[in-house]
C-alpha cells in the first residue's frame, strides 16, 4: 500500500481581477488559490468545508509560505495541487505546488490549527475527523481508524 497522501488538484483560469497592470498574477492571488484546492482536498475527507464548522470546529491559519519560480499571467490555466504533508494532534500541514502544463510557477505551504467555535481555543482533531483527515495523509491508513 502507498503511504504518499492524496492530492487534490484544481485547475484555475487566471482572471483579469488577479493580476497587475502588466498581466503578471499578483502574489496574493497563490494564496487564495491554495485555499481553493485545501478546500477540496478537505472534501476528499469526506467533509466540506461548512460541514467541518457544522460540527463546531475551524481549521485557523498560523502560517503561509509561498516560493515563487515563474510568473502565471492573464488568461493562462493553471493546475493547483493540495495534500496533507503534516497531522499532528493539533496541527496540520498542507503543501501546494502550481504548475502551468509541466512548469512549476510556485510551491507553498500553509499551517493551522484546530480551534474550538464555541470557546475559540485550540483543541485536538476533532472525534469525527480524526480517521478522514488521517486518511488524507496516508491512504493506506486503516478505515476503522
Amino acid at each position: 500500500m502507498s503511504n504518499h497522501p492524496v492530492r487534490s488538484t484544481t485547475e484555475v483560469e487566471v482572471r483579469y481581477a488577479e493580476t497587475d497592470q502588466m498581466g503578471v498574477v499578483h502574489h496574493a492571488n497563490y494564496l487564495v488559490w491554495f485555499e481553493l484546492a485545501r478546500t477540496r482536498l478537505c472534501t476528499q475527507s469526506g467533509y466540506q468545508y461548512h460541514q467541518i464548522e457544522d460540527l463546531g470546529f475551524h481549521l485557523m491559519v498560523t502560517s503561509c509560505q509561498v516560493d515563487y519560480r515563474r510568473t502565471a499571467r492573464y488568461g493562462e490555466t493553471v493546475e493547483v495541487d493540495a495534500w496533507l504533508a503534516e497531522l499532528a494532534s493539533r496541527r496540520l500541514r498542507f503543501d501546494y505546488a502550481v504548475r502551468r502544463g509541466e512548469e512549476l510557477l510556485a510551491t507553498g505551504r500553509t499551517e493551522h490549527v484546530w480551534v474550538d467555535a464555541a470557546t475559540g481555543r485550540l483543541c485536538r482533531t476533532p472525534e469525527p475527523l480524526r480517521g478522514p483527515f488521517s486518511r488524507l495523509a496516508d491512504p493506506s491508513a486503516n478505515a476503522d481508524s
